[in-house]
């Protein structure tokens, strides 16, 4: 195990360091923030603009700015905003807890709705409850989550005055952007929890287990959902991945404060270093979610463990 772990670090610390890489290449194509710091400054001389660049660090070379980067990475220093000068570590800091705040939230409605739901479509089917529950998965896959969220806060905001429309103000505030992301995550999800019992109720120790005398509820929640569980658990970690990197469409209509919003703004201000804070944070969290994921295989098969 401990040489397994080893080598997922190396190719986590690989991932990092090519994502980073391409990452701040790619931002510096947008144009220059040092004209974007000048406008609305009035009439400005190529000197200014130098003097912006010297002040930014953007006159040394790409291969320079992106060693400096690095250097800072392993010491926890991000860098600081062009924008308002404050510690990229520090504007990261306060949105990350809203993200993953969020991002759990909705994560955890979906698989509180899609598992009960994908069992009772693999049991039924063929039958209505099975086809009721396709249909009703197909119309929730048809939905864009923006669309989604703005008929959210038409109803429940607007229409009849129950939640508040935006901001991260008490437990209510969650409901709706987390509603909105659960929803639309539900709707892959019963269909994966679905396809993966069916092939399982199929194997021969469920046929023993049902001859054994079990009781329907222990045959399909302790073995069947069990010995499916490596599928669900691989999907739900990338899905958890790429929740946090979709997620900004979802906090820009909810005004939700976190990762996405930073970024958005960030993009919009051409500010490489928030930007770069943002997308580096966020490429270790699924770097390390998918390590999790890797490691969680060996407790719920004992065969992985063995092997």
């Amino acid at each position: 195990m401990a040489k397994f772990l080893f080598y997922r670090l190396l190719q986590a610390l690989f991932v990092l360091v090519a994502v980073t890489l391409i990452v701040s290449f790619a931002i510096r194509l947008t144009g220059d923030p040092a004209v974007m710091l000048a406008q609305g400054a009035g009439s400005i001389t190529e000197a200014d603009l130098e003097r912006i660049r010297e002040a930014l660090g953007l006159n040394q070379p790409f291969l320079m700015q992106y060693l400096d980067f690095l250097k800072g990475l392993f010491t926890g220093d991000l860098g600081r905003s062009f924008m308002g000068g404050t510690q990229v570590s520090e504007l990261v800091g306060r949105a990350l807890p809203a993200t993953l705040a969020l991002a759990f939230a909705s994560l955890f409605i979906s698989i509180a709705l899609s598992i009960p739901l994908g069992v009772k479509a693999a049991v039924s089917r063929g039958r209505w409850p099975d086809q009721v529950i396709r249909i009703i998965s197909l119309i929730g896959l048809s939905f864009p989550n923006f669309w989604l969220a703005i008929m959210m806060v038409l109803l429940m905001s607007i229409t009849f005055n129950l939640l508040p429309p935006s901001g991260m103000e008490g437990w209510q505030s969650f409901i709706m952007p987390a509603a909105t992301m659960g929803i639309i995550l539900t709707a892959t999800n019963v269909r994966l929890v679905r396809t993966t019992m069916l092939e399982t109720l199929r194997s021969q120790y469920i046929m023993v287990a049902r001859a054994k005398g079990l009781s329907n509820s222990v045959v399909l929640y302790k073995h069947a959902l069990r010995n499916c569980s490596i599928p669900l658990i691989t999907y739900f970690g990338l899905q958890f991945g790429g929740l946090l990197g979709g997620i900004v469409v979802v906090e820009r209509v909810f005004n939700w404060p976190g990762l996405g919003t930073l970024a958005f703004d960030a993009v919009a201000a051409r500010d490489y270093p928030v930007l770069q804070g943002v997308i580096t944070v966020l490429s270790l969290l699924i770097i390390s979610i998918n390590l999790l994921v890797d490691i969680a295989y060996g407790f719920v098969d004992p065969r992985v463990r063995k092997s």
